[in-house]
């Protein structure tokens, strides 16, 4: 426990600065598949509204790849109620189809098999569908297909105006928000890697993942690869820290230059990707031929995040209003919890997220994001290896010691939340994971190898099994409220109604629509 921490959390603790009620989201993909368990070819079920403005239920990538977004809420129980009641209403209208279970995906096609999400014919909808066919283009449609869980949170409202006083005199209270926002994104980056050592639940993938490349690993059976120390392989070299987003470093050291960075990637021409064209034959195959297209396909495990007005790009958000909450995006879908997701989970996770904010944070020069990145790597791929050792500062220190001085110091985090709480949940739920610290082989990706090992399953038969069984569970659980059903349903007929009107409101051409998109820095 560092001086600079210890002096910070007793100095929140002695304030009495309130921790308790910040603001929990979950966004949370899953592939549609059809009952043999094959990437689903059918187009998103219109009985869940429109994909471009549904609240609740959206697309990502792909038709077949679902998107669940829930509010935010002050409770972890409230945010889980949240994504289970989406599951059930989901289910409800899904026919024979089921919900993939897992990160890594089904059985899935050729590239060019995979369909692309459809958002109508509005400029925006347009938008949408052109963004991720280059994707496909840059990155591969299989790439695309890997879902995961993103978590979102912000401090509660009344910490702010506390916590200034205790850092500065006189300052902004907007840009010590945004200021510490920065230093718990930047000791992420640092300390993330034990996000997939503690839930990473993908060490093993379907072999139709590679189509006919040999990926290099070992073989379980005929038809599963895997890494036999590895935790999350959809955030592995093989998933979304792919070699082409390698080189990007976007500084992570304020918001001006984590914008000016960002905006650099969306306006410098790419060789590889101006080969692929941009408008080819009267189709738009990207938006543009730039290291990025548009900020969101910049893959961090972390982002900075203020929610952005219609139409308004995240980078001017962030330099109207500064940062209002943190996305992290390198949660692998749990195979043995129905929503992906459980409450322990989200309670360490912000207890983390509040050490991260406490902690002391240099800033991260090229070199050490070149080092979390590598820290990353080798816990995605051997992260559960006896005396695996990782980079702290240039210098080797065992990944068992430096997770356990860390889950020391969420702990410390936690009895702060419980006492204002009057409770103990949050040090339990840290303790949980000093558990999976303290022995690999209980963590989910470890039980997922001895899952598939004992009962001789493929990959592909583990996640069908569990898809059959967690459809099960949502039909058997109690019925979802005819209130929130009803709500849901409305929810879906006027998203319908709000595409048809953004349809008919269009007055320019999507040439024109891009121009001004693009234009306005």
């Amino acid at each position: 426990m560092s001086r600079i921490f210890e002096q910070r959390l007793g100095e929140v603790a002695a304030r009495e600065v309130t921790l308790t009620g910040g603001l929990k989201g979950i966004e949370k993909e899953s592939l549609r598949v059809d009952a043999g368990g094959y990437l689903a070819q059918t187009p998103h079920p219109e009985s869940l509204g429109s994909a471009l403005t549904n609240t609740y239920i959206t697309t990502d990538f792909s038709e077949a790849l679902l998107e669940f977004v829930t509010s935010a809420f002050p409770s972890t129980w409230e945010a889980l109620r949240a994504i289970c009641d989406i599951h059930q209403f989901t289910y409800e209208n899904l026919g024979d189809e089921l919900l993939w279970v897992a990160s890594m995906p089904c059985r899935i096609p050729a590239d060019r098999e995979i369909p692309l999400a459809l958002y109508g014919d509005s400029n925006v909808g347009q938008m949408k569908t052109v963004y991720r066919r280059g994707l496909g283009h840059r990155y591969g449609r299989h790439m695309q297909t890997i879902a995961g869980v993103h978590f979102n949170y912000s401090l509660p409202q009344t910490f702010w105006p506390a916590y200034s006083k205790l850092v500065c005199d006189d300052c902004n209270d907007d840009d010590v928000r945004s200021e510490y926002y920065m230093g718990m994104v930047r000791n992420f980056r640092r300390l993330g890697w034990i996000i997939l050592y503690l839930f990473g639940a993908s060490p093993a993938l379907c072999k139709s993942f590679a189509g006919s490349r040999d990926l290099g690993m070992p073989a379980l059976n005929d038809s599963t690869w895997y890494e036999p120390y590895g935790t999350s392989l959809r955030m592995s070299d093989l998933g979304y820290n792919n070699q082409t987003q390698s080189t990007i470093n976007i500084s992570l050291n304020n918001v001006d230059e984590y914008i000016r960075d960002l905006t650099a990637a969306i306006h410098t021409p790419n060789p590889a990707y101006e080969l692929i064209g941009v408008k080819v034959n009267g189709r738009y195959e990207q938006l543009n031929a730039n290291i990025l297209q548009i900020e969101n396909e910049y893959y961090s495990t972390v982002r900075p995040k203020r929610v952005a007005y219609s139409g308004e790009r995240p980078t001017h958000a962030l330099r109207r209003g500064g940062i209002e909450y943190v996305e992290i995006r390198s949660l692998d879908i749990n195979l043995f919890d129905p929503c992906g997701i459980n409450q322990n989970t989200m309670r360490f996770i912000e207890a983390f997220l509040i050490y991260c904010l406490l902690e002391e944070s240099p800033l991260l020069d090229d070199d050490a994001l070149v080092e979390a990145r590598e820290n990353q790597l080798v816990t995605a791929r051997r992260g559960r290896e006896p005396g695996v050792r990782l980079l702290r500062g240039g210098k080797q220190v065992a990944l068992a010691d430096w997770a356990t001085q860390i889950v020391e110091c969420t702990r410390a985090v936690a009895e702060l939340i419980d006492a204002e709480a009057t409770g103990n949940s949050y040090a339990a739920a840290v303790d949980e994971m000093r558990g999976l610290v303290e022995d690999p082989e209980t963590t989910p990706s470890a039980r997922i190898i001895e899952e598939l090992r004992r009962e001789n399953l493929s990959f592909f038969e583990l996640a069908m099994q569990t898809a059959k069984s967690h459809r099960d569970y949502f039909a058997s659980i109690t019925a979802l409220p005819d209130e929130r059903r009803a709500e849901m349903t409305a929810e879906a007929a006027d998203s319908l109604a709000r595409q048809r009107a953004i349809e008919a409101a269009d007055s320019i051409s999507f040439d024109e629509y891009l121009e001004n998109y693009f234009s306005a820095d």
